[in-house]
């Protein structure tokens, strides 16, 4: 075992980049095969439920994620989350029945919440600086293109049998081999060692701020993401179309997270994380008053765009303003505040009304995050200052 030193290889960069997509593979690998799963699994109601659990999981097991960051490492930690991942999402495909099937998929959120945190910290162990950032950056790149690739297997896969996407959550095992060949193990990182006693400092105002933007910005994202699939359908598109146009989206994403390193140097964090919350205003008031799949287009660009600049910026900003010691903590903290504005943007299907009443609250939400963030932000500037 030796200590980090250097700058990791490329493989061990595409191995901890390849680990990322498995956040958002967590639902996504079964939504294209969902009636029949769900149908072939005894899940008569709730279907969704198969979705948005993992998400659940993620929010109710994060503390323990970040204790066992901090107990067993970064590594060892990632090890045993990749495991349990490829374990509990194969046995989705031979469990019967809602108690069981509901009770893995939270359990698959648990071990989601463990690689989420753990992948994260160990890029922000292994690579310091402008590094740092920029692999942060490709992380949330990742993540999307993930979501497009898995979408699109998983989708295939359905057609061969109702079982065969749960295959997919094999990869993360395959993943486990190439982080063991591929990723330096640190002798010591810091969740390994260093006062315990430094461990129980709150949550500063600071990093609050910055999970209130994660949980924010999921909510505005998945909003759309929940309810377009109904406009476009109104639109006359049929599911293979909404597909694309939802995959449109993620690839906008990809680029924008490229292009967040740029925008971070030249206007700071603080005004990204406003200007992603204007794109969500913008993407909801055009899918509220669009009336054509051109209009819609321009949404699609700014929903995206919303997503690729604050997203992997949330991940960034948790790292810096994280002492060594509680990273690991302030990080299982992140992933939760993610998954849970993930899991309550589905209550926006609740809001009475159309889904331009949905867009137009999703965008009011959107424009009053962007400007509560900014204020909260220059009032703790004025504090310390």
């Amino acid at each position: 075992m030796t200590s980090h030193t250097s700058t990791p290889s490329a493989l061990a960069a595409f191995t901890l980049l390849a680990i990322a997509c498995l956040t958002i593979m967590v639902g996504c690998v079964i939504v294209p095969g969902l009636p029949r799963i769900a149908e072939e699994l005894g899940i008569d109601h709730g279907v969704g439920l198969l979705v948005t659990l993992p998400a659940l999981g993620v929010v109710l097991f994060g503390p323990i994620a970040g204790r066992l960051m901090d107990r067993f490492g970064l590594y060892n930690s990632l090890m045993a989350g990749l495991i349990a991942y490829g374990a509990l999402g194969m046995a989705g495909a031979a469990i019967h029945g809602p108690w069981a099937v509901y009770t893995d998929r939270l359990c698959l959120g648990a071990a989601t919440a463990v690689i989420m945190s753990s992948g994260t910290g160990l890029i922000s162990a292994l690579y310091t600086g402008s590094a740092r950032l920029t692999m942060i950056a490709r992380q949330g790149m990742s993540i999307e293109l993930g979501g497009v690739v898995f979408l699109f297997i998983g989708g295939l896969l359905a057609t061969i049998g109702w079982a065969w996407p749960f295959v997919l959550y094999l990869v993360a095992w395959i993943f486990a081999a190439m982080l063991f060949c591929f990723v330096p193990r640190l002798q010591h990182s810091p969740q390994e060692r260093g006062d315990e006693g430094g461990r129980d400092a709150g949550v500063p105002q600071s990093l609050k701020i910055v999970f209130t933007a994660a949980v924010m910005s999921m909510l505005c994202f998945f909003t759309g993401i929940i309810v377009l699939p109904i406009a476009l359908r109104e639109l006359g598109l049929n599911e293979a179309q909404t597909g694309y146009f939802l995959s449109f989206i993620s690839l906008i994403a990809v680029g924008a997270a490229a292009m967040m390193p740029r925008f971070v140097n030249r206007i700071g964090e603080h005004r990204t994380i406003a200007i992603a919350f204007a794109c969500y205003a913008v993407a909801h008031v055009v899918f509220a008053i669009g009336d054509g799949l051109s209009i819609y287009l321009v949404g699609a660009v700014a929903l995206g765009a919303g997503f690729g600049l604050s997203v992997p910026l949330v991940n960034h900003m948790t790292i810096e303003q994280s002492h060594s010691q509680l990273r690991g903590r302030n990080l299982a903290y992140l992933s939760m505040a993610i998954f849970f504005g993930q899991f309550i943007s589905a209550g926006m299907e609740l809001i009475p009304g159309n889904p331009e009443v949905i867009f137009s609250s999703a965008a009011a939400l959107g424009l009053v995050s962007a400007v509560l963030l900014l204020a909260g932000h220059q009032q703790q500037r004025a504090r310390l200052g």
